[in-house]
């Protein structure tokens, strides 16, 4: 079975699908949030620049045609503060 690739809607890198966050604006009521559901998805690389340009310039909103609630962007600097202090711990 082939892999699956994506791309990061901020810096156009491409990888495997479990390299990147996955946002939805779920199918019927049009929520976006994060990780599950069916509908329309954008996938952005947890990095700082990403995160702060897909923010900037709402490339979060226009890719999945929705308003993108300020609490999702916390939640997104939430896991990327995490992730990084846990590879600080790894090492």
């Amino acid at each position: 079975m082939k892999p699956n690739h994506r791309r990061c809607l901020s810096c156009r890198k491409v990888g495997l699908k479990n390299e990147f966050w996955r946002i939805v604006r779920v199918f019927e009521s049009g929520q976006v949030q994060l990780d599950e559901g069916m509908g329309r998805s954008a996938y952005i690389c947890p990095n700082p620049n990403c995160l702060s340009a897909a923010q900037k310039k709402n490339r979060l909103g226009r890719s999945l045609r929705a308003s993108v609630p300020e609490t999702l962007y916390q939640t997104l600097w939430q896991r990327l503060v995490q992730s990084n202090f846990q590879n600080q711990i790894e090492f």
